[in-house]
C-alpha cells in the first residue's frame, strides 16, 4: 500500500512539472473578466432618439461532417465563414474510395482570434456638452443631460489586415462573449436625446455636464493559414500549413450607453 502511495504521488509530481498546462489550469480559469461598468455610465437605449439597429451575431452551428474535419486539425478554427462554407460541403464516402487520394487548397483564411487584453475605455469619445454659466446667480441651476447635436461614434482595427471584415466579426464575438455588453463598430446619439439625473451648478460658478461614448480595447492576435481538404480513402481531414500570427487590436463602442462627467469652474 505504502508504494502505491508513493508511486501516485511521483507519478502526480511529474504530471505537473512536465506539463505547464495542467499546473497552470486554474490559473486560466481565473482570468476571466470582471470589470464593471461604474454609476457615471447610463444606458440610454430607451431615450435615445436614434434607433440603433439591434443587428446580433448569430450562433453558426458546425454540420455533422464539418465538426469531423475540424476534429483532424490541432489548430484552432473559429472563423465563421470558413465555417459556413465547410457546412456547405459535401464529401461522400464512396465503396469505391479505396486508394483514392486527393487534396483540394481551400485559400489563405484567417482561422481564430485570441485575446490578450480586453480594456474599457469610459471616455473614449466626447459626443456632448451641456454648460450653464451660474457665476451671477444666488442660488443653485439645475442642468440635465441633452444630446444637442446628432453624432456617430465609430470603432475598427487597429491595422489593415487580409480579409478585415472577418477578422473584425471574430473580436466582435470575442469580445461580447468575454464582456456581455451591447458591443458594435458604430453607434449613434440622436439630437435630443434626454436623461433627467439633475447636476445641480452652484453660485459663481460655471458647470460643465460632458458627455461620452464609452468603447472597449480588445487586443491580441490572429491566426493565418492555407487551408486544404484531404481526402485518403475513406478519411477525410483539413490540413493547414504555413501558420502565422499576427497581432492585431481593434476598439468597440458600446452601443446606446453615456458616460457623463461633470464639472465646475469658478
Amino acid at each position: 500500500m505504502k508504494w502505491t502511495h508513493l508511486f501516485l504521488g511521483i507519478l502526480i509530481a511529474l504530471i505537473y512539472t512536465g506539463n505547464p498546462q495542467f499546473a497552470f489550469a486554474e490559473k486560466k480559469q481565473e482570468d476571466t473578466f470582471n470589470e464593471k461598468m461604474p454609476a457615471s455610465v447610463q444606458d440610454i437605449t430607451r431615450e435615445n432618439t436614434y434607433l440603433n439597429e439591434e443587428a446580433e451575431l448569430s450562433e453558426l452551428q458546425a454540420s455533422e461532417l464539418t465538426k469531423e474535419l475540424l476534429s483532424t486539425t490541432q489548430t484552432k478554427i473559429t472563423n465563421p465563414t470558413l465555417i459556413r462554407m465547410l457546412n456547405e460541403s459535401a464529401i461522400k464516402k464512396s465503396p469505391f474510395a479505396f486508394g483514392t487520394r486527393m487534396s483540394v487548397f481551400l485559400g489563405e483564411w484567417p482561422l481564430a482570434y485570441h485575446s490578450k487584453e480586453t480594456s474599457p475605455n469610459w471616455q473614449y469619445q466626447k459626443i456632448n456638452t451641456n454648460f450653464y454659466d451660474n457665476r451671477a446667480g444666488k442660488t443653485n441651476y439645475q442642468i440635465h443631460y441633452v444630446q444637442e447635436a446628432h453624432k456617430v461614434v465609430k470603432g475598427g482595427l487597429s491595422a489593415k489586415l487580409p480579409k478585415s471584415e472577418e477578422v473584425q466579426q471574430m473580436i466582435l464575438k470575442e469580445a461580447i462573449d468575454k464582456t456581455g455588453w451591447p458591443l458594435s463598430y458604430s453607434t449613434a446619439i440622436g439630437t435630443g436625446t434626454k436623461q433627467n439625473e439633475v447636476y445641480n451648478v452652484p453660485p459663481k460658478t460655471a458647470g460643465y455636464l460632458y458627455g461620452f461614448a464609452p468603447a472597449v480595447h480588445e487586443k491580441g492576435t490572429v491566426t493565418y493559414g492555407e487551408v486544404y481538404i484531404a481526402v485518403s480513402g475513406w478519411k477525410r481531414a483539413i490540413v493547414v500549413k504555413n501558420v502565422s500570427s499576427k497581432p492585431i487590436s481593434a476598439w468597440i463602442p458600446i452601443k446606446n450607453h453615456v458616460s457623463f462627467s461633470y464639472k465646475s469652474a469658478r
